[in-house]
């Protein structure tokens, strides 16, 4: 499958997108927009700066002001409209955040979860639902190989916890409501740690080097050798993509669990992962100091994922290097900084070469 494939799947369908205005989920909205889809967003007020806002997100697709963690908030922002495809990637995501409101954490993640399913089972055209959750999902045991599928759900903080929780759900939805082989089915899908243009988020290392870089105050890293799976955004973003036009085309062959991870040699560490953005940056890079702070939450210090079954089942496979995903997220950051009113036209640019790089593949 390639995109014209995608488009040729999804171009007309109605697809309702919750997040779209977080950086995942802009990205994903910008995508689905250029593959021809009708896209309805739903999430909380556009926080600034984001993506969403740097591209005028909202110029592109119907976007609605609602809270998933209230029936009745999401049932009113939808209305009594119809979707083809439901992507849920709405979600309180920082480990941080869930260790200071552990509640409101669950209820996003979790709650929030069975919310958007009961109103996707209420669908009359509905065809395929991809819930996203996390490669931290799985119940971590500091295994040096990758986790797959059908390892078992776990999670030693709120976060975490919250994105076992949320899997749990996602199957008893599954099993209970889109069992029919006729009927509309629902996947589930795990990805590494994203980068990318346009994070704004807190802790999270990138964006803190950006605001390093803006400010002159050099970032933390706190944890410079725990190692994580990195990949570009629209790397998994194409496996979801997938995903949903399989889940319309094909049903119950790709409903489930999916991993959507990188290769091997992306799976470094934090500390070499912050000089590599360094090295791409030129001019004045940002600086960072290794400090570790009693108040630190705890974090696994190993994550791998396995997506073998992607690649044999689905087709998908990591298309870029690490080093080419740093480059293009330096570059976008850069770009901003010289002219933020050029962001739509540039970061369409970059989804045009990364589908031409799609293209290539063998």
């Amino acid at each position: 499958m390639n995109e014209s494939d995608l488009s040729q799947i999804l171009r007309g369908r109605r697809v309702l997108v919750t997040g779209h205005t977080g950086f995942k989920g802009g990205w994903l909205s910008l995508w689905l927009h250029r593959l021809g889809a009708d896209v309805v967003g739903v999430a909380l007020p556009m926080p600034a700066p984001s993506f969403s806002s740097a591209v005028d997100l909202e110029g592109l697709v119907d976007g609605r002001i609602g809270d998933i963690r209230a029936g009745a908030s999401f049932s009113e922002s939808i209305g009594r409209q119809d979707f083809d495809v439901v992507i849920h990637m709405a979600a309180q995501a920082v480990v941080r955040a869930s260790y200071e409101a552990p509640v409101d954490t669950y209820m996003t993640n979790v709650v929030g979860t069975a919310v958007v399913l009961e109103a996707a089972r209420r669908m009359p055209s509905l065809r395929g639902i991809v819930v996203v959750t996390s490669d931290k999902c799985y119940e971590n045991r500091e295994w040096v190989w990758g986790y797959r599928e059908n390892d078992p759900m776990g999670g030693r903080d709120p976060y975490s916890s919250s994105k076992g929780c949320a899997e749990l759900v996602a199957a008893a939805y599954r099993s209970s409501f889109f069992s029919d082989p006729g009927g509309p089915q629902l996947a589930t899908v795990r990805a590494g740690n994203v980068i990318g243009g346009g994070d704004w988020g807190t802790d999270r290392l990138i964006p803190d080097l950006v605001r390093a870089a803006e400010t002159g105050i050099p970032a933390r890293l706190r944890n410079p050798k725990n190692v994580r799976p990195w990949q570009h955004v629209l790397e998994p973003l194409r496996g979801y993509l997938m995903l949903a036009a399989g889940l319309v085309e094909a049903g119950g062959r790709f409903a489930g669990g999916w991993n959507f991870g990188p290769e091997k040699d992306a799976t470094v560490n934090v500390g070499t992962l912050a000089e590599l953005v360094v090295s791409h940056w030129g001019g004045r890079p940002p600086e960072y100091v290794v400090e570790r702070r009693a108040d630190d939450p705890n974090e696994s210090i190993v994550l791998r994922l396995d997506s073998t079954k992607s690649q044999a089942e689905l087709g998908w496979k990591p298309l870029l290097r690490l080093d080419e995903a740093v480059a293009m997220t330096v570059g976008w950051y850069r770009k901003y900084m010289e002219d933020p009113s050029d962001m739509r036209r540039f970061s369409q640019q970059q989804l045009e070469e990364y589908a031409a790089h799609w293209g290539r593949a063998p």
